[in-house]
């Protein structure tokens, strides 16, 4: 029996229920589509037209600028859930959140950047860090930045920079229209091939201050998303990634129990090594879900009052993501092994998700380092530079 991943919305206004339809709409349009993004490396422009009129972009945007933020359970269930059927079209969706960012910006230039509406593509590769000069009008940005998850279908892209004289100790974001950057395609690896995670190299652009911000940077509009912890949500939206790629994966190898094997032996589901892997699997990834929507759910619940998100809970946000993408990839192995020789070929799903799962741990935020962190935090000692 598959998990239903319930999205809908408590409200339930006529324009929400629209969208809850237009989003199965979404959902069927990324199955069919998946192989394409696989084979074209990226997620093309139209499909990010439609994650927009599922309401994916403006989830992340200000409502004084139109914006419908989402609390961010809601969002990662969305994410969630695009993620059951193709990993990479999910990676590209949850940058929905980033402009979350953009919000430490002035507030001149938000209403300048959502004068045509709220449903911005942000995409951004904030490293390697590159220095940037002051020269009249602005900042001159020159240089090149890896990892730019879906800067084909992005609206507005933003550069990592370091600016002499700036005291603040964390790197600048700069924003530039996608005319103003080239974007270099050698995204060649081995899961999550459709997110489109190139390289950006900009020649000497000069971009105004007030196109910049600090990640994480004070917020310059007070609405409660803006108050929840920005870094550890950005680890959270990638890491849900890799749930969905589990259930996806778990599903399979549920609904192939009860096939026969190849060499004539008993079914699977007629097996007890079978049964027990799943039944631990099931229960590993339905346990590390309830931690992460729990801790998720108490923190909104604090910045929603107005109250600030206290270092603990910021970092057990870091800490059930890292979890939730270890797990998950855990699960997903398990699945691939029980899956058997029918696993290997092109055809099966399977090999799909275990590639795919295997990137989301790999991640900066998501990485092994992240249980330091929190146990340094849980302790009361001092965690790693950056953690919080």
């Amino acid at each position: 029996m598959t998990q239903t991943l319930d999205t809908s919305s408590p409200s339930g206004t006529v324009e929400e229920h629209t969208r809850t339809q237009y989003f199965e709409h979404v959902l069927d349009l990324v199955a069919k589509r998946r192989q394409e993004f696989e084979e074209k490396r990226h997620v093309p422009r139209d499909v990010i037209a439609e994650f927009k009129k599922a309401g994916i972009y403006r989830a992340g945007a200000p409502r004084r600028f139109g914006g419908e933020p989402l609390p961010p359970a809601r969002f990662l269930r969305l994410i969630e859930r695009i993620s059951v059927v193709d990993g990479s079209a999910g990676w590209v969706a949850s940058f929905g959140s980033s402009l979350i960012y953009l919000a430490a910006l002035p507030l001149d230039t938000q209403a300048e950047l959502y004068a045509d509406g709220p449903d911005i593509a942000f995409a951004g590769g904030l490293f390697p860090v590159q220095p940037a000069e002051r020269v009249d009008g602005g900042l001159r940005i020159a240089g090149r930045w890896k990892f730019a998850s879906g800067s084909k279908g992005a609206d507005i892209l933003g550069v990592g920079v370091k600016v002499e004289g700036d005291r603040s100790g964390r790197p600048r974001t700069a924003l530039l229209r996608p005319d103003q950057v080239d974007i270099v395609d050698n995204w060649d690896v081995i899961g999550m091939r459709g997110t489109g995670s190139h390289d950006l190299v900009v020649d000497g652009r000069v971009v105004p201050e007030e196109w910049t911000f600090v990640r994480g940077g004070e917020p310059t509009v007070d609405e409660p998303l803006y108050r929840y912890p920005v870094i550890p949500y950005a680890a959270q939206v990638l890491a849900v990634v890799g749930a969905g790629v589990a259930r996806a994966a778990l599903d399979q190898v549920i609904t192939e129990g009860g096939r026969a094997s190849y060499t004539g032996g008993p079914v699977a589901a007629d097996r007890a090594s079978y049964r027990i892997t799943v039944g631990r699997a099931e229960a590993a990834l339905r346990s590390v879900r309830a931690f992460f929507y729990d801790i998720t759910e108490e923190v909104w619940q604090t910045v929603e009052r107005g109250d600030a998100a206290t270092a603990q809970q910021a970092s057990l946000l870091r800490l059930a993501s890292a979890h939730l993408a270890k797990t998950s990839f855990e699960v997903v192995r398990s699945a691939y092994q029980l899956a058997g020789i029918r696993a290997i070929t092109d055809g099966s799903p399977m090999q799909r998700y275990l590639r795919d799962a295997s990137v989301v741990p790999q991640h900066a935020f998501l990485q092994e380092g992240m249980y330091d962190g929190a146990g340094a935090v849980l302790m009361g000692t001092q965690p790693f530079p950056g953690y919080l």
